[in-house]
């Protein structure tokens, strides 16, 4: 199951199409979901403000009804089932993501202010959400047969990312760009610094050999690019999404600090990548239930 937030605003309507698309792309069902105040929905037709959620709970059918009818203008054949539920929308969509393959969200909501590049939802849910998250750009793009982009950096959430992006490169059609960026100085300058350089590069080189290793035998069919840049991870790949159909990164990578949610790479990308982005959480501690 894929489970899309709405909330009224043209970008979640585009994550509702994106989501539908690629329910279609898996055969999935997809649940489209809109979170309010609990109270409307819990309140007595005898209470004084029975009216004002009367009129809430109309409205957010209303929005549920659009949501539905975007899914389907998108792909009719796909089972799509609105639910209103209580509660701040944040933690509702995560535990609504329980059981689900995949949770899309627009980047930009309706209580956003002007000028925001992500709304508070996308960056509550992601890294939070125990599944894939995808957030999704107003006008949404990302479903032919364009290249599939992910970051390569050799942690644990990395590999999962790049599970994730060969499967949907192969599901897509297209191709896959593995990047591999890392930004650590060469200091000084003559004959040691480049021995230095060219065994820095020489190194980045095997550790993106290294988390290649295995994935073409799995998927066969997916043509693999590799890049490797000395830069900053987050730029290389924002660089990177301007030409692709989708970027995946996992949460955090291996120099972030135990205990974050994202990672300074994917919080950077939520903001500034230019294609649908998807973020693989972090896998589970060793022993952990």
């Amino acid at each position: 199951m894929i489970v899309v937030g709405v909330d009224g605003s043209q970008a979640a309507l585009a994550a509702v199409g994106w989501a539908a698309r690629e329910a279609a792309a898996r055969g999935s069902a997809l649940s489209i979901v809109h979170a309010m105040p609990a109270w409307p929905l819990e309140v007595s037709e005898e209470d004084r403000y029975a009216e004002v959620g009367r009129w809430m709970r109309e409205g957010a059918a209303t929005m549920l009804d659009a949501a539905l009818e975007r899914a389907r203008q998108e792909d009719p054949r796909v089972a799509a089932q609105p639910r209103l539920l209580g509660g701040d929308p944040r933690a509702v969509l995560i535990e609504t993501t329980a059981d689900a393959e995949l949770l899309v969200v627009g980047n930009h909501g309706l209580g956003g202010f002007a000028g925001m590049l992500l709304g508070s939802v996308a960056l509550g849910v992601t890294g939070r959400a125990t599944c894939p998250v995808a957030v999704v750009r107003d006008p949404a793009t990302g479903q032919g047969a364009e290249e599939v982009v992910v970051g390569v950096d050799g942690s644990a959430a990395g590999a999962d990312a790049l599970g994730f992006a060969f499967a949907e490169a192969s599901l897509r059609g297209a191709g896959l760009r593995a990047v591999h960026a890392w930004s650590r100085p060469i200091a000084g300058g003559g004959p040691l610094a480049l021995r230095a350089a060219e065994e820095t590069a020489e190194a980045e080189r095997r550790l993106l050999a290294e988390a290649l290793a295995g994935w073409s035998e799995r998927y066969p069919d997916v043509k693999v690019t590799e890049q490797l840049e000395h830069g900053h991870p987050a730029l290389v790949l924002a660089e990177a999404s301007a030409h692709a159909g989708l970027l995946v990164v996992g949460s955090r990578g291996r120099g972030d600090l135990t205990g974050l949610l994202l990672g300074s790479v994917s919080h950077s990308l939520l903001h500034h990548a230019a294609c649908p982005l998807v973020v693989t959480p972090a896998p589970a501690p060793p022993g952990s239930s």
